[in-house]
Order: structure tokens, then C-alpha cells, then sequence
């Protein structure tokens, strides 16, 4: 099949990519960097360059393909600039999705939302998650759409690394010993090459997970992993964590958005539709990933 890929070379399209290549598939990966175009054709894919906000450039890329793989992305940087709207910018970037498959006549789509966007509100950032799953579902009934909703990732744990080095601690507002999902780029990737290999038919979701683990269990699996077996997870109040974020210099928007996503999280709000719809998990494991941490950790 001729499949387009979105998202660069990043932690989940360049796994996707290789298993797509190996299967014999044609991929064509859109990257907004001139630089990624040689990494991309060294893979065995045809580079795409252009941006998200260049509508006619999407439709173009997408005409023809048998199966659209999209996914909203910012730099890394966007979380700390103040002048960016988180929850805005990225549904500014599937409205153009849904423009650009009406215009290219693609039928088949599979989109990266997340876990949370059963929500229109109470969920902080993934708000925008819900906002992009709603405009495309305004597209016509013969436009099929496989709707991936993964956990939170397990890089994400990196961000905790600058306190455990400053208070030998990982600092959240929720925690505890009650068990919830985490998921690799990796085994979101097999599960999202697998959904593109399977008929398309109508609407569909799919959560993404690979293990459930406790916040308490995180931090004894990451502190043995950095040789830190004394490593706690520290439940502080929302308050204290929106201070923390923002003297960190996130966006005060951002940073609410944070605070309430993890607030749902604490509270199992975030994981009603979650529990009702559990997926196979993955295989993948927070121990698996926690070399990953240790390395970067003692870097």
C-alpha cells in the first residue's frame, strides 16, 4: 500500500515507518525539516518536506494514498513559549488535517489522539485530543478513521530527572499506590502498523497501553534502576505543582493544563472510558524502559 506517515522521524513514526518498509509497503514520511530528508530516504522512504499549516501542501502529499497516518505535533519548546496557545495550536493542525483529506479524496485515516478525549473538559491539555477527534468526525461517513488513544508515554518520565538529581525525589500532584497505564512509542507504533493492515469500516477507537504500574512502583523501578533505591514519588497540591511549572518557566496555560490533566488522573476520572475498553498490553515494560532513564539520568 501507499501510506503517508506524519510526524518526522520521531519516537513513534520512525519505528512505524521501519515496520511499515519491512512489510513492502511505499511510506512517504512529512517532516518540516530539509535535514530529516536524508535520514528519511536512508529508512527506504520518500521525504515529504513541508509544514502542518500548508494545507494545499498536506492534500497534495496525501492524494493517493491508501492510508493516512496523522498525528498533531510541536517542537519541544512550545510547553515554555508564552506566546503559543498549547491547546489552540494543535487544533489548529487537525482542522488542517480534516481540509487536506477532504481535498485529496484520501478514505482511509488513522489518527493519534490520546487517552482523554472521550472528554470536552476536565482532561487540561489533552483538551485539544477531544477538539481534533470531533472535527474529524465532521468529515463524510466515507471517510473511515481509526482512532488510537494511547496512555501517557514513558519518556514523558524524563522530565522527572531534574529533581530526583536536586531533591532525590519525583515531585507530582497525584500519586499513591493505585495502578495506571503507561505506554512505549514502540508498541504504539506495532499496534498502529497492525490497525493499518486491517480493514477500515466507519468510526473506530483503539486505546494503546503497556503496562499499569503504580507512581509508588515507578519510583522504586526508576531509583533501582539509577542505583537510588531510597527514590520516593511525593504527592504535592495542585497549587504547589502550578508554582513549580511555572518558576520552571512553562507557559501559565500550559502549566493549568498540566496541573488538570494530572489532577484527572489521580482522581481515575481520566481513565472512565479507558477501563471500560482495555486493551491487550503491550510489550513493553517500565523496567524495559528504565535503562532508557538510567542512561539519560547519568549522562
Amino acid at each position: 500500500m501507499k501510506i503517508i506517515v506524519t510526524g518526522s522521524l520521531g519516537n513513534i513514526s520512525e519505528p512505524l515507518t521501519k515496520e511499515l518498509i519491512r512489510k513492502g509497503h511505499a511510506v512517504t514520511v512529512i517532516s518540516s525539516s530539509f535535514e530529516r530528508k536524508i535520514a528519511i530516504e536512508a529508512l527506504g522512504a520518500k521525504a515529504a518536506i513541508g509544514t502542518m499549516e500548508d494545507i494545499d501542501f498536506l492534500a497534495e502529499t496525501f492524494r493517493g494514498a491508501d492510508v493516512v497516518y496523522a498525528m498533531e505535533a510541536l517542537n519541544a519548546g512550545s510547553f515554555f513559549n508564552h506566546d503559543l496557545d498549547f491547546i489552540e495550536a494543535n487544533t489548529k493542525i487537525g482542522s488542517n488535517y480534516k481540509s487536506a483529506i477532504e481535498k485529496s479524496g484520501v478514505k482511509n485515516i488513522i489518527h493519534l489522539s490520546s487517552i482523554g478525549a472521550h472528554m470536552k473538559d476536565g482532561n487540561g491539555i489533552l483538551t485539544f485530543h477531544y477538539n481534533v477527534e470531533q472535527l474529524l468526525n465532521e468529515l463524510p461517513e466515507e471517510v473511515s478513521i481509526k482512532f488510537m488513544r494511547p496512555v501517557g508515554f514513558y519518556y514523558n518520565m524524563f522530565s522527572f530527572i531534574p529533581t530526583i538529581k536536586s531533591q532525590n525525589a519525583i515531585f507530582q500532584n497525584y500519586g499513591g499506590s493505585e495502578k495506571e497505564p503507561w505506554v512505549s512509542p514502540l508498541d504504539i507504533a506495532a499496534v498502529i502498523a497492525e490497525e493499518i493492515e486491517k480493514p477500515f469500516n466507519g468510526r473506530e477507537v483503539r486505546y494503546i497501553a503497556s503496562e499499569e504500574i503504580s507512581p509508588d512502583d515507578i519510583a522504586a523501578t526508576l531509583g533501582k534502576a539509577i542505583g537510588n533505591p531510597d527514590l520516593k514519588w511525593i504527592t504535592v497540591t495542585d497549587e504547589e505543582m502550578l508554582n513549580g511549572m511555572i518558576g520552571a518557566g512553562m507557559n501559565p496555560k500550559t502549566a493549568k493544563g498540566f496541573v488538570e490533566m494530572n489532577a484527572a488522573r489521580g482522581s481515575g476520572l481520566l481513565y472512565e472510558d479507558y477501563r471500560q475498553h482495555k486493551p491487550v498490553l503491550g510489550n513493553v515494560k517500565l523496567k524495559d524502559f528504565a535503562e532508557q532513564f538510567a542512561a539519560a539520568y547519568h549522562q
